[in-house]
């Protein structure tokens, strides 16, 4: 089963994430993408895994070049985030990496395909409407195109908002 949340910053989706993935077999991963940049950061992957210790996660930390990685067949990987991944790949050389969304988008459908289970999160960023300079608003729509193709193959698709989870596809394992 592959499954995708979608949802604002601090709207629940991680959590949701790791719950989902309790409740699935197999052998589970924790794939964190965020490469801290400061101290906030750092609190937030601390926070992720307090939350997560004790439930039997295997951590791998690849937050770029995710074809370089692999998991078994029997998995059940809660990857956290695509929003995460497409920034280290897109603004990691100093400028923009045009190539960055087609390229990541393409390694997580691989990678979704590998193992039994499969639970994404990733942020809406691209709903808020601000008016942003071009190479945020670049971002923003390859994030959302990365988000459809996921959505076209997922088995569910879920939005989270303030904890509250409308499925708009599929349906949630019980």
């Amino acid at each position: 089963m592959r499954i995708l949340l979608i949802g604002g910053s601090k709207s629940g989706k991680s959590r949701l994430a790791q719950e989902l993935c309790l409740r699935l077999d197999g052998t589970r991963y924790y794939w964190a993408t965020m490469e801290p940049a400061d101290g906030e950061d750092r609190a937030r992957i601390a926070r992720h895994r307090e939350e997560r210790a004790g439930c039997g996660f295997i951590t791998i930390e690849q937050g770029r070049h995710l074809a370089a990685r692999t998991v078994p067949p029997d998995a059940a990987v809660l990857f956290d985030s695509v929003t995460a991944l497409l920034s280290n790949e897109m603004f990691s050389s100093g400028g923009i990496d045009q190539s960055a969304g087609e390229r990541a988008g393409k390694e997580l459908l691989e990678i979704s395909r590998r193992c039994r289970h499969f639970v994404c999160v990733c942020d809406d960023l691209w709903r808020d409407g601000m008016d942003y300079d071009d190479a945020t608003r670049y971002y923003c729509r390859a994030l959302a195109q990365i988000c459809r193709r996921c959505a076209e193959e997922f088995d569910t698709v879920c939005e989270v908002t303030g904890g509250l989870v409308r499925c708009w596809k599929g349906a949630l394992p019980e």
